[in-house]
């Protein structure tokens, strides 16, 4: 039974947190409310920290109520009091909807869902893993996105201005290849791309906008709060860096609602991509 336990901290009067060299000439995104599951570790928490700094209300989703604490716990410390931490299992359809339920009774409309959660697995062919790696693989990034995105629509449908923003991965990507990706991932990225192509369509008519982005391998693993974050290169010939893939997803959710950016592909200057994990 996963822990489906919800922890609230009330928005208070806000102390302004430091403002960052890469967010200088970026919008705020005061009156925005954001979702974001895998929140407690790697590229989602970084994700916490720059809309938090951007004076975005960020609801905070984990597979543990730990894990989104010590996100939330952070934001705190740097002075941003509008964070909501949650415990959100995307393989147990039970937990997602404990917690759709956690943030409505908080919330009246949710202005932004990243789909950012979602389970790697490694392994050089089919028997490398076992079968609660694969269902549990397939459960998080094909299921748990399917699930948690059909919960809060109705949330998202209150917004004036919803977007949903899912990090898929160059394995989604017809013919892409990485080396140590299992085949399970594959499928679990495959029917992330199918469900968003396909949401796209049927969301378009009621002003939703279905933002995919479809990064090869970018390391996550940077501390938002440390020094080498500002120094990350991000030159012509430097890897992809978490800090880019975040601009993009900036970059489209404060287009106006005439400019929809529906998808976005990476390539590398140098070298071909890899496709990876993005997500944690």
């Amino acid at each position: 039974m996963s822990d489906s336990r919800a922890v609230l901290v009330t928005a208070g009067t806000k102390r302004q947190g430091p403002t960052r060299p890469d967010q200088k000439h970026v919008m705020n995104l005061t009156d925005r409310r954001i979702v974001i599951t895998g929140a407690g570790r790697d590229f989602g928490r970084a994700l916490a920290h720059h809309f938090a700094d951007l004076d975005a209300e960020v609801f905070l989703a984990a597979r543990t109520l730990e894990a989104a604490e010590r996100t939330r716990a952070e934001l705190l410390d740097r002075g941003h009091e509008k964070a909501h931490a949650f415990a959100c299992d995307l393989t147990d359809p039970a937990s997602i909807r404990a917690f759709v339920k956690a943030v409505a009774e908080r919330a009246d409309r949710i202005d932004i869902l990243v789909n950012n959660g979602a389970r790697w697995l490694e392994g050089p062919d089919l028997l490398s893993a076992s079968d609660q790696d694969v269902a549990e693989t397939l459960a998080s990034g094909g299921t748990g996105t399917i699930l948690i995105t059909k919960n809060l629509l109705p949330l998202l449908l209150a917004s004036n201005r919803p977007d949903v923003v899912t990090l898929v991965s160059l394995c989604g990507v017809p013919g892409a290849h990485h080396p140590r990706a299992h085949e399970a991932y594959y499928a679990a990225k495959h029917a992330q791309r199918g469900f968003t192509e396909a949401l796209s369509h049927g969301l378009r008519p009621q002003g939703v906008r279905v933002i995919s982005l479809f990064p090869p391998d970018f390391d996550s693993s940077r501390d938002p709060l440390s020094p080498e974050w500002d120094a990350t290169p991000r030159g012509a010939h430097a890897p992809l860096a978490a800090q880019s893939v975040i601009d993009c997803i900036t970059f489209a959710i404060q287009q106006p609602r005439d400019c929809y950016i529906n998808a976005f592909h990476f390539e590398a200057m140098s070298t071909p991509a890899t496709a990876t994990n993005s997500s944690g």
